[in-house]
């Protein structure tokens, strides 16, 4: 099978693997869609040490083409998103069974179930209640799941900000009941949220989150930063009594439920993707897909790798 090695610096290769074994508890799936996450673009642009060869992808879905001896609740042909942290961007990945969800009958390479349980677990831990003030920070693809997620909690105001007209374009099409360029005004806006979900991963989006939360209010971290350390008014913050949400989860079981919600709202499609994956790639084009991700043309939202689907 064909599975992407990252050798270099922003340099993916290509190689042919074995098809990997599975044990008892594993399904073996033939992948169709593997997103290209955020959260591993600086090992791309980076590379690995010399000498080291690495190899990313953890949003995956596809089709179970076998089952280990002692499944019981996966069948050959299941349409599932699953959990894994690394070797996604391949043909096939061996997972255990409780680590795949059914998806739907959607497209394959939308059910994002990884990045999706990731805003599920976000809105939650966030506890966003009816009638709540809520602003999203962010307009790409992790802010776009959020704000779809929020607007099914019955808020009363919905407000999306980035810098980019096209991502805000996006925001408005999702239903945001008011979107701000921030390059051109202020998102204060009267008593302040009572959530704010920082979705960029910038020192920026952390200040805007603070400037922007009322007192006692909730600030939710869902951005991923990477890179230099960031910094806080921490004095201001703990003046305004915020609740701070580290909205990233590494509990297994958190996050198997978050996938489990998350993929029962796609097959039931009360949750669209239609407009959120913009950029497809076959894998021989793997680094033009993160060159994407890292550039965010007019128009993108989320990279996948694609692999036919023989369903």
């Amino acid at each position: 099978m064909r599975i992407a090695a990252l050798r270099g610096r922003e340099t993916f290769e290509v190689e042919e693997i074995e098809v990997p074994a599975i044990a008892p508890d594993e399904v073996l799936v033939r992948v169709v869609g593997s997103g290209v996450c955020a959260s591993e673009l600086e090992a791309w642009s980076d590379g690995p040490p010399p000498g080291e060869v690495r190899y990313p992808g953890h949003e995956v879905s596809g089709v179970v083409e076998a089952v280990g001896a002692e499944v019981t609740d996966r069948a050959v042909g299941d349409r599932v998103g699953v959990w894994i942290t690394e070797r996604g961007f391949a043909e096939y990945v061996a997972v255990r069974a409780a680590y795949s969800v059914p998806i739907g009958d959607g497209p394959l390479d939308e059910a994002l179930a990884e990045p999706i349980a990731c805003a599920v677990n976000a809105v939650e831990a966030a506890d966003v209640r009816l009638g709540d003030d809520v602003v999203v920070i962010g307009a790409g693809f992790m802010g776009n799941l959020v704000q779809s997620l929020v607007s099914l909690r019955g808020v009363r105001q919905l407000t999306v900000a980035d810098a980019r007209a096209d991502a805000l374009d996006r925001a408005a099409k999702l239903g945001a009941t008011r979107i701000v360029d921030v390059t051109q005004e202020s998102l204060t806006d009267g008593r302040g949220a009572d959530i704010t979900f920082e979705c960029t991963g910038a020192q920026s989006g952390l200040v805007a989150a603070g400037d922007t939360t009322r007192m006692s209010g909730t600030v939710a971290i869902v951005g991923f930063h990477q890179g230099a350390p960031r910094e806080i008014p921490l004095a201001y913050w703990n003046w305004m009594a915020f609740r701070i949400v580290n909205a990233h989860f590494r509990d297994i079981d958190v996050i198997m439920r978050g996938m489990s919600v998350g993929a029962r709202l796609l097959a039931s499609r009360i949750l669209a993707m239609d407009d959120l994956v913009t950029h497809r790639f076959p894998l021989e084009r793997i680094n033009e897909a993160f060159a994407t991700l890292r550039d965010k043309p007019p128009g993108f939202a989320k990279a996948v790798i694609t692999f036919p689907d023989e369903s």
